[in-house]
């Protein structure tokens, strides 16, 4: 049975293209990065990384 998708949700579906993350070796926290800007955006409080945003090598 096909079943349509949840609507209104504002669920994020796919990768953020502008955005990487890193883990701060120090912390072992994760933090977010603007991919054109180069600027740091935000870090986690815990070890659990960001849902969605691909890692920087």
């Amino acid at each position: 049975m096909a079943v349509s998708k949840p609507t209104g949700d504002d669920a994020g579906k796919g990768a953020v293209k502008k955005r990487t993350q890193l883990k701060n070796p120090l912390t072992m926290t994760s933090t977010k990065r603007n991919k054109s800007s180069g600027e740091f955006m935000a870090v986690k409080k815990s070890a659990v990384k960001y849902k969605g945003v691909r890692k920087e090598k």
